[in-house]
């Protein structure tokens, strides 16, 4: 019998996890089943101990498990330290081990757009939650230090600010001055659930004062093109959706559970199948 993964999370039966990660398993004939695991928040503690009794080899964290499972962790690597929580988690032997790799798994599926080094663009980030944090605090470890946040709380964004370990000459802005002085920014990153199905057409902001070579980045991926984004195409700027942080960051994951670098090409089309759509 083979080894067992999963994610835990709740909700969590929409998860696509279980399909690109079987996939890859199936394609470099590794005996290994990924598993979708329902936690409430209550169970949190005894899903733990269990995963690990039963020798789950390795499982991701999704919401509202992220930072909750940390005191349960024996020992956090380098990219949660940063983060602050934790995505994967990885049992050596026994101990459990919290990765983060929603920050790097972003910025690699955001480098394929990029024509200068990614140190050289000025970058606005919208939202100051989890996600927010874990792509803001590696840009920064990546020497991206032209990075503003804006958020409709403007302490949260101040207190990101405050605490990144790494040298930024990051603002906080409210939404309002985001919108009339994004003409500046080379890259806008929105980290929130704004235009997350089922409500699609909500936006966090216009576009109406962006640069014509911005890049508008919007890591919701279901649906592919969020109202944002659309907004974004029709204004003929670039568009990147979530869908390439969702399959990086997995890989990422996987890559540290196998040693071994899944199929990222068919993992992407996967999730486009299941969503209906195509790369854009």
């Amino acid at each position: 019998m083979g080894n067992l993964y999963g994610v835990i999370g709740c909700p969590i039966s929409h998860s696509m996890s279980p399909d690109i990660h079987n996939h890859a398993f199936h394609v470099l004939k590794i005996d290994s089943h990924y598993h979708a695991f329902h936690i409430e928040k209550e169970q949190l503690s005894d899903a733990v101990n269990s995963l690990k009794l039963l020798g789950v080899k390795g499982y991701n964290v999704t919401i509202p498990h992220k930072v909750a499972i940390i005191p349960y962790l024996d020992e956090l690597d380098e990219t949660a330290r940063i983060a602050g929580a934790v995505n994967t988690v990885v049992n050596d032997d026994g101990k459990l081990i919290g990765y983060n790799t929603d920050g790097n798994g972003y910025m690699q599926s955001l480098l394929g757009l990029l024509e200068r080094p990614i140190n050289e663009y000025n970058m606005l980030i919208i939202g100051a939650g989890g996600a927010a944090k874990g792509i803001y605090y590696t840009l920064a470890y990546n020497g991206c230090i032209n990075l503003d946040i804006a958020n409709r709380t403007i302490t949260k964004a101040e207190d990101l600010i405050n605490n990144c370990p790494f040298d930024n000459n990051s603002m906080a802005i409210t939404l309002e001055e985001a919108e009339l002085k994004l003409e500046k920014y080379d890259i806008i990153i929105q980290t929130t659930a704004v235009g997350l199905h089922p409500n699609i057409d909500e936006k966090p902001l216009s576009l109406k004062n962006a640069k014509k070579s911005a890049i508008v980045s919007d890591i919701v991926y279901n649906p592919i093109k969020t109202a944002l984004l659309k907004e974004a195409e029709q204004s003929q700027l670039t568009i990147h959706n979530g869908v390439g942080m969702f399959v990086h960051q997995a890989a990422i994951a996987f890559s540290l559970w196998t040693g071994q670098t899944p199929p990222i090409n068919e993992m992407t089309d996967i999730v486009y199948k299941k969503l209906g759509g195509k790369s854009c």
